[in-house]
């Protein structure tokens, strides 16, 4: 600590002379970056290195500051203070964070670089004038382009010729083992009545073992999940999107996506109760049986609870059943829930999810909607799938004629493409039905840990813009403990957001960053919306989330402890990056 804190001479003098008093020093400390923040202000000096040494320091007066100690019981001032004078150690995680914040308020952030750095040389373009200051910054441009176009290269599409190609043989090594035909994988029943999941799914898995290429170690997990009763689901189609001759490389985002990992079935198997993992509070927003309400003029009805493809890092797996017939709710409760939104004006916008909601057959959708198009207060109708992704031969003329009952109606689907290998030629043929229908499609993006490397999100939108899905909302991943395999800090999708998504046109790049507050929805992170106020000792940055309210009734504040980005960059080292690709991340507050 006291070489991290030596970064910077005067912050070093004042915690040698008053570390001894907490209050002492926090009183001086604050003094000193006042000092250091009137002398930055009246330095010429780089412009968006003073922005981010601006920044620290007022991260850092946050961190000082006793009110916000009172608030989360904790002192990241303290741990220093006690870790300067030798009485404590801390972990690796959070003298990173401090090493960096020192930095920041010194002014040695060197951000203006840029995280292509030294990989392009610094051209001022206000010497040239004319054509030539044109063709100067076009070659300059096509530079940056070659930079991100060798990052792409690690993330191909579901689209590409040789993926599509080598798909199709895969698919026909799956129909033998099946003994099935063309016409039955592309009938959607079919892909439903072999869903691979539990016991039975499980020696299918073992029996495709040295063709699928799936290791022992995964295979385990899925035995000890049946143990413990905990749903997975793998369509046949979305079996075929496995690379079966280079697993876990391509593919790695499509495999973790279904297959849970050691920690989440501990946390699951080991619940009282499922319902502790209900991180966004559903049970507490729900003021009718399979809805949830957070907003004012939509809510959500879950008439299913399942998938034929369960995500692991699924934000309901507290209520998710096995896929079946038994995960159909029963219609008294729909019946129920459908009435809830006749009587309810408010309600402009219903969004019908779960669980997937076209996993019910074309004739329940049918006598839902039938009912929704009398609610003359309702003028959209949202259906929450990612069939799209996993059974994208769901989308059928039979269903979109049940759609068109809601003519009347705005219809659209929100899906979850994950990654640019799940977008197939199947899934632009069934985004091409639906917009036959004028329904479009937008993608709500969880951006976890197997999809969060250097321009992996930027892959993913080039994808959906070839097949005509809009990016709608890119989703932190919930904070959930059990799903600590998938976590991020919030400092990567905010990176992602401002450095590589930036280099994508605007109508490419209209995902909006979201952190989900508990039992209050969705939280903008692209504006200031949270507050920066500790350092826990194991590295988590402590936010304080502003919720959608703000300014227009009293509300209440969320704190959240946010996911170590020295862990991050060390689970990121695990997946093969080089982390000095990431470095300007410790400067996204």
């Amino acid at each position: 600590m006291n070489s991290v804190i030596g970064l910077n001479s005067e912050i070093y003098k004042t915690f040698e002379k008053h570390a001894e008093n907490l209050e002492e020093l926090r009183l001086e400390l604050f003094n000193t970056l006042k000092k250091i923040e009137w002398e930055v202000r009246g330095k010429r000096i780089n412009e968006i290195d003073k922005f981010i040494t601006l920044k620290a320091i007022n991260i850092f007066l946050n961190i000082i500051s006793k009110n916000n100690e009172e608030l989360i019981n904790y002192s990241t001032l303290d741990t220093m203070r006690r870790a300067f004078l030798g009485e404590i150690k801390v972990s690796e995680a959070f003298l990173e964070e401090i090493k960096h914040l020192i930095l920041a308020v010194s002014g040695k952030s060197n951000f203006s670089s840029g995280f292509f750095g030294d990989r392009l040389e610094v051209i001022d373009f206000t010497k040239f004038k004319g054509r030539e200051a044109g063709k100067k910054r076009s070659e300059f441009l096509d530079k940056v382009y070659e930079i991100m176009k060798e990052y792409l290269k690690k993330f191909p599409s579901g689209l590409d010729e040789k993926v599509v190609k080598k798909r199709e043989k895969q698919k026909k090594i799956l129909l033998d083992y099946f003994g099935a035909t063309e016409e039955d994988w592309n009938n959607y029943k079919w892909q439903f009545k072999n869903v691979i999941k539990g016991k039975k799914g499980l020696e299918i898995l073992r029996d495709l073992k040295d063709i699928v290429k799936i290791s022992e170690e995964d295979l385990t997990l899925l035995e000890k999940a049946i143990e413990n009763n905990i749903p997975y689901a793998i369509t046949p189609y979305y079996l075929h999107l496995f690379d079966f001759d280079q697993p876990y490389k391509y593919d790695l985002p499509i495999r973790r996506q279904v297959i849970p990992p050691e920690h989440y079935i501990n946390m699951m198997a080991n619940a009282e109760s499922r319902e502790v993992f209900d991180y966004m509070g559903e049970l507490d927003t729900t003021p009718e049986e399979l809805i949830t309400r957070r907003y004012v003029t939509i809510a959500i009805m879950k008439p299913y609870e399942s998938c034929p493809q369960i995500c692991v890092y699924c934000q309901r797996n507290w209520m998710i059943k096995d896929f079946g017939d038994k995960a159909f709710v029963g219609w008294d409760k729909v019946e129920k829930a459908l009435k809830w939104f006749e009587e309810h004006e408010s309600m402009i916008e219903i969004l019908i999810t779960g669980g997937d909601p076209l996993c019910l057959s074309d004739s329940s959708i049918k006598k839902i909607v039938e009912r929704i198009k009398n609610f003359d207060h309702v003028i959209g109708v949202r259906f929450g799938t990612r069939t799209l992704l996993t059974a994208p031969m769901r989308i059928t003329e039979s269903l979109l004629d049940v759609l068109s009952i809601l003519k009347d109606k705005k219809v659209i689907v929100s899906t979850h493409a994950e990654s640019s290998y799940e977008i197939t030629p199947e899934v632009k043929r069934a985004v091409e039905l639906l917009g036959s229908k004028n329904i479009r499609v937008y993608n709500q993006h969880v951006y976890h840990r197997y999809v969060s490397r250097r321009f992996e999100n930027v892959a993913l939108r080039i994808a959906l813009r070839k097949v005509g899905i809009i990016p709608y909302y890119t989703f932190y991943p919930k904070g959930k403990e059990e799903h600590r395999d998938y976590l991020i800090p919030i400092a990567r999708i905010v990176q992602e957001v401002h450095e590589e998504a930036r280099l994508l046109p605007g109508t490419f790049r209209t995902d909006e960053p979201i952190f989900n507050v508990p039992r209050l929805g969705k939280n903008h992170l692209r504006g200031e919306n949270r507050e920066l106020i500790a350092i826990k000792p194991d590295g988590r940055r402590v936010y304080i989330m502003h919720p959608w309210e703000k300014g227009i009734y009293k509300t209440n504040i969320y704190v959240y402890e946010d996911y170590p980005i020295k862990d991050y960059l060390d689970n990121l080292k695990e997946l093969g990056e080089d982390i000095k690709d990431y470095w300007t991340i410790w400067y996204y507050y």
